[in-house]
């Protein structure tokens, strides 16, 4: 299943012109695509679907939901927990 994760905005950047950020996930950091979401800056918070971000977010609703995620194992699911390790480096 693929859903859309949560996640705060810690850096952005432009790659080949095209927005991007790095977004963590409640301790796992990954890269994704900004460029659908220009309202989107620092410190915010989206939903993260397939590398897209496709929605600001407010910050209560999104630390719900990542500690509901927590809770039933589904980021370590989501993101695998080799990617959990090396993220955290």
């Amino acid at each position: 299943m693929c859903l859309g994760v949560p996640g705060k905005v810690i850096e952005i950047y432009e790659s080949d012109g095209i927005r991007m950020g790095k977004v963590d996930f409640g301790g796992l950091t990954k890269e994704a695509c900004l460029a659908y979401v220009p309202e989107v800056e620092l410190g915010d918070y989206t939903i993260i679907h397939v590398g897209f971000a496709i929605t600001k977010l407010d910050e209560q609703s999104a630390l719900e939901t990542l500690e509901l995620f927590n809770q039933i194992g589904f980021i370590e699911e989501e993101f695998g927990a080799a990617d959990a390790e090396a993220s955290s480096v």
